[in-house]
């Protein structure tokens, strides 16, 4: 059903001719685990610590998926990359390779990702990030504020997302999964979703005939004590958001939307 949608929306939307695109910038988000012949397209924000583990585990680069770190996931040279391939090997691999997708709602992906990188401490984000939009978006802001980076607010964060005129590039947590995974264009054989993840990761190990005790991971991987990213709680925080940059938001995101078939959020005046 979610493949039949997204190659309808495809054909429909003309969305798979795009010369000018580099094949390694093309293929640099996704996984490889050659035992099963599996490419995985990490979409941060959905799933991707878990299936990362499940995909070192299938490959037998760890024997358990609790023993492996978030560290370890993200930060391990581990699993290969597609783009470490020659153009004949990455091209082999695509053709022949079960190419897997995990995709969420985009709000709720976009809240999730402002969550966890801009109200905990982060080394990075808020050196980086922050401090960019701080600098840019807050008036009157405080010495302290400017020269640690912490406490960007969510409407702050909006505004860096949709100027176009960014202080600081875009990132792969906030990047649209068009762009992050290129559906269109790399035709994936399977599309799970974040809403109902567990079952669709742990239908597809069935389908690849992974070892019967294998399960995907139901823990969560970082932060397990705050509740978790759900409309709810997308809510309100989009409510933060005067209706017009709402209706801006969505549209940055909107062929997320329209390719995996979710429904923007009612959004009232």
């Amino acid at each position: 059903m979610r493949k039949s949608f997204l190659q309808n929306f495809c054909q429909k939307y003309n969305r798979n001719r795009n010369p000018k695109l580099d094949l390694a910038r093309m293929v640099n988000r996704i996984y490889v685990e050659e035992k099963r012949k599996i490419l995985y397209c990490e979409v941060p924000k959905a799933g991707c610590s878990n299936w990362k583990r499940t995909l070192m585990v299938l490959n037998g680069l760890a024997v358990s998926m609790d023993t492996i770190s978030h560290d370890a996931v993200h930060y391990g040279k581990h699993l290969k990359k597609l783009d470490s391939f020659d153009v004949k090997g990455i091209y082999e691999r695509l053709n022949t390779f079960t190419k897997v997708i995990v995709v969420r709602d985009p709000m709720e992906r976009l809240v999730s990702a402002f969550r966890d990188k801009f109200e905990h401490p982060n080394s990075y984000y808020h050196p980086v990030f922050g401090k960019a939009i701080i600098g840019k978006y807050r008036k009157n802001a405080t010495l302290e504020a400017l020269s640690t980076g912490s406490g960007v607010t969510f409407p702050e964060f909006v505004h860096y997302l949709l100027d176009n005129h960014r202080p600081v590039g875009m990132d792969i947590h906030w990047e649209t999964v068009n762009r992050l995974c290129f559906p269109c264009l790399l035709h994936y054989d399977f599309i799970a979703k974040f809403e109902t993840l567990e079952e669709d990761s742990n239908f597809f190990l069935r389908l690849i005939d992974a070892p019967e005790g294998l399960k995907f991971p139901a823990f969560k991987d970082r932060h397990a004590d705050d509740e978790r990213t759900t409309s709810s709680v997308v809510n309100h925080y989009i409510m933060q958001l005067p209706f017009k940059e709402r209706q801006w938001l969505y549209d940055f995101y909107y062929l997320d939307y329209l390719m995996f078939n979710y429904t923007k959020l009612q959004m009232s005046h």
